[in-house]
């Protein structure tokens, strides 16, 4: 296998998180819905209907195509693809060929080593969404709940070269789309859907030899797995001396193997021509500025800024950028603690996070506000509450809305630094304590942890843990 170089180009398929379909006004994401309860003549493909375009999926498709740093067309056309599926009503898909919403661009891509890798977008295009077809009892079923769908479909030039390099290609894609909000980008629900296309060729070779596509894909580690198997299965082929033949693959997740669905069709299969029914689209300077007037900072500009303005560390900086509203919620927090970033983004990382993950949340969702996490951090500074207390205290202004220091005076949560009263309890830890004293005093100093904890917790965890250790080492002597 050192002897071959993999040439992968992926084929994407966004769908775009309008509230209704790109031609009708049915409702787009059907996700929960019944079988073939959101559609309309226009969708189902009835004789004599007329699509009409949905704004919002164009003025996504743009925000998408400046993301990608593509060229966006001043004037674009929808045309017809024709092919023939149980699933495509019409008998024809919309979609867009030759003068697409936007041409070229690319996404760079940070790699393990430190490097970018650039990979060109050779199509970005508008289409509409097919039906489903499922297998059942013998049957054949069909839902055409997903026909008319807005989709944008992207296809990559051959820049990739391994399985590795595709899976982050596909990762950082889907966090590309949540951050700019064109599309949910799950892949279990088929928001992102993504095809293969795999090639070999020796090393040093600039040639692109027949290719195979992979299909139904719905995940990144299986689009990971399926060109590994792929890859192997082609070097085989090589190596035996026979030809690669242009198929189009089935990926059965079940069975980790790849099966053939039939041989590859050519564009000239598709016998494409302008869709009569609809009219150019003319973007204006004035309509793209409007488009465009809100387009966020991407993710990895954010990340670059978080290193070289705030200092942060490059493990930090890419944790706090893997979703926009918690990089949003982190310069928040910044601006309300006006102390050290780092402690910040400790908090976040460290707790935060924790709390997303166990409820299933991101940032904007919480209700302990970044504002919040400010006043929380600065009772610590202050000396006012200890770092036990500020945990938990995360928490119930979670879940109630206070204000910290409401939370803190209502419930007595302040350290207490009374010297007198700590005294009493290190005396009495001390003296219910004795075969732990005996053991410290002959070397297992390791046993002070237990001591401070036991102090805590009779003071509820309010104690000041430094000046209990303080007395304790004292008294311990």
């Amino acid at each position: 296998m050192s002897e071959y170089e993999a040439v992968i180009g992926l084929e994407t398929h966004i769908q775009l998180n309008t509230q209704t379909k790109i031609f009708c006004s049915c409702k787009a994401d059907s996700w929960v819905d019944g079988p073939n309860t959101n559609i309309c003549p226009v969708c189902s493909g009835m004789p004599g209907v007329l699509p009409v375009l949905n704004k919002r999926a164009v003025e996504k498709g743009v925000v998408l195509a400046r993301a990608m740093n593509s060229d966006i067309r001043p004037v674009s056309y929808f045309d017809r693809k024709n092919y023939f599926y149980p699933d495509l009503p019409k008998g024809y898909q919309i979609t867009q060929y030759d003068q697409s919403l936007a041409k070229g661009g690319y996404m760079d891509i940070p790699q393990a080593d430190g490097s970018i890798r650039r990979v060109t977008i050779w199509k970005l295009h508008l289409e509409e969404d097919a039906g489903k077809t499922k297998n059942e009892l013998g049957r054949r079923l069909i839902d055409f709940n997903r026909c008319g769908v807005p989709l944008v479909e992207m296809v990559t030039g051959p820049d990739l070269h391994t399985a590795d390099e595709a899976a982050n290609y596909l990762t950082r894609l889907r966090q590309l789309l949540r951050w700019i909000g064109v599309s949910e980008a799950d892949m279990e629900k088929g928001h992102l859907r993504c095809d293969a296309n795999v090639s070999l060729r020796l090393k040093g070779e600039t040639i692109l030899n027949n290719k195979t596509e992979i299909k139904n894909v719905n995940s990144i580690e299986a689009v990971r797995a399926a060109i590994e198997k792929e890859i192997l299965r082609q070097t085989h082929e090589y190596e035996a001396g026979r030809r690669i033949e242009a198929w189009t693959l089935e990926w059965d997740e079940d069975t980790q193997t790849l099966k053939k669905m039939r041989s590859k069709e050519t564009e000239a299969d598709y016998r494409y021509f302008r869709e009569p029914d609809l009219l150019p689209v003319f973007m204006d300077e004035a309509w793209k500025a409007a488009i465009l007037a809100d387009f966020p900072e991407l993710p990895l500009a954010r990340k670059a800024r978080f290193i070289t303005e705030f200092g942060l560390p490059e493990y930090d900086a890419e944790l706090l950028t893997s979703e926009r509203s918690l990089s949003e919620y982190f310069i928040s927090t910044t601006l309300a603690y006006s102390g050290d970033v780092k402690r910040v983004s400790n908090w976040l990382i460290n707790d935060v996070l924790r709390m997303l993950k166990e409820n299933d949340k991101t940032a904007g969702e919480l209700v302990l506000t970044p504002q919040h996490l400010a006043e929380i951090i600065k009772l610590v500074d202050a000396n006012t509450i200890n770092t036990n207390t500020a945990k938990s205290l995360l928490e119930k202004v979670n879940q109630t809305g206070k204000s910290p220091a409401e939370i803190v005076q209502a419930e007595g949560l302040a350290k207490v630094s009374d010297d007198s009263l700590i005294r009493q309890v290190v005396e009495q830890v001390i003296a219910e304590s004795p075969k732990e004293v005996a053991a410290y005093k002959s070397g297992k100093v390791g046993l002070m942890g237990f001591f401070v904890g036991q102090v805590m917790k009779k003071m509820q965890g309010k104690a000041d843990a430094q000046m209990a250790r303080a007395m304790l080492e004292t008294m311990l002597m």
